[in-house]
């Protein structure tokens, strides 16, 4: 599906299966709201999915994978070599949100957007749009072309993990340098200042982190993206694994499938298909609070309030993949708790 036919599919939540999710809250034997975000969540997951029915035992995680040229400035503290040893680790079962993933019952679904060299794995959706984006410090990352072909197959993917079968999906990445573009990204969507949306990264010095808000503020003055066209501000200062993360946002939205958001990166990539698409903002699902500085901007901008307040800042969607634990709880209880009429107990009402 292109980008264009995707954004004319993306309707409003399903407000009678909300309802129904709620009056099913409501009738168990417990005060009412008393789960609180947890409901809440439950509730607009059944608006996406179209039924009041919760089940959520099929999970995974897709991981955007990619390289950014922008990493010979020397903003990183490792080398693009690694993005693809940690993609072979995702495929392989070893990386970092493999082991908490299994731990949560959920698949790890790697994707290979855009990594530097050919990588080695079964497990690996092979998707690459080129060998890693242009070093935005000296020309534009990517083509407005590559930009929309790299989100149309975030759309694509969200489809393939709708026919097989998953419930819901946790949203991840892994690209050294890409704290860089997201910062670059969230710069021009905010027209915020470079220093108060760049971090460390994975760990700057000092005056690393000085260089790569140079970086940030020349790369952005030199290509002067449109603030009011996300496709125009991804294919001149963002990266592959960005653009997928953005169509896995709009895709997920079109189907409704339910995507969860992980850190910042994830959180730009979902600031862009709201810009894209305002109706995606109905149906974004908030992990945990981000250690980068644009993190709390980007909450603000997209009016979400992540459930996980853990200082987490690892990627590979570890912080979405977290919502997974608690998520399973409240849907156990949703699918199988005692109503006020099994337990002979008078139902509660709302207070005035």
């Amino acid at each position: 599906m292109t980008l264009e036919q995707t954004l004319k599919q993306i309707a409003p939540l399903d407000s009678e299966a909300m309802a129904r999710a709620k009056y099913r809250w409501d009738s168990l034997s417990k005060p009412l709201h008393g789960l609180g975000d947890l409901e809440d969540l439950l509730i607009k997951i059944a608006g996406i999915r179209g039924t009041a029915r919760m089940d959520l035992r099929r999970k995974c995680v897709v991981v955007m994978c990619s390289d950014n040229g922008v990493v010979e400035e020397g903003i990183s503290q490792t080398g693009q070599e690694v993005t693809a040893i940690i993609t072979e680790s995702l495929s392989a079962g070893t990386s970092t949100v493999c082991h908490m993933a299994r731990a949560a019952g959920a698949e790890v679904i790697p994707v290979d957007i855009g990594v530097s060299r050919e990588v080695k794995g079964d497990r690996i959706l092979r998707r690459k749009i080129a060998y890693g984006t242009k070093n935005l410090y000296k020309e534009p990352a990517m083509t407005r072309e590559q930009a929309v072909r790299a989100i149309e197959v975030g759309i694509e993917t969200a489809y393939w993990c709708k026919q097989q079968g998953y419930d819901i999906v946790a949203t991840g990445e892994m690209g050294i340098g890409n704290t860089t573009t997201t910062a670059a990204v969230v710069a021009a969507l905010l027209h915020a200042p470079a220093e108060l949306v760049t971090g460390r990264g994975s760990g700057l010095t000092t005056a690393g982190l000085e260089k790569k808000i140079r970086v940030v503020t020349e790369s952005l003055e030199k290509w002067q993206p449109d603030q009011h066209d996300p496709v125009d501000i991804l294919s001149k200062v963002g990266g592959f694994d960005l653009c997928g993360l953005t169509g896995l946002f709009l895709g997920g939205a079109a189907c409704g499938l339910p995507m969860i958001i992980d850190g910042v990166i994830s959180g730009a990539a979902a600031l862009c298909a709201v810009r894209m698409c305002e109706a995606v903002r109905e149906y974004l699902i908030p992990s945990h609070h981000t250690a980068e500085p644009a993190g709390v901007l980007i909450e603000q901008a997209l009016g979400v309030h992540p459930l996980i307040d853990a200082h987490m800042a690892l990627g590979e969607g570890t912080g979405a993949v977290c919502l997974f634990g608690p998520l399973d709880m409240a849907a156990s209880l949703y699918c199988n708790g005692n109503t006020f009429d099994d337990s002979n107990i008078e139902a509660y009402v709302p207070l005035v």
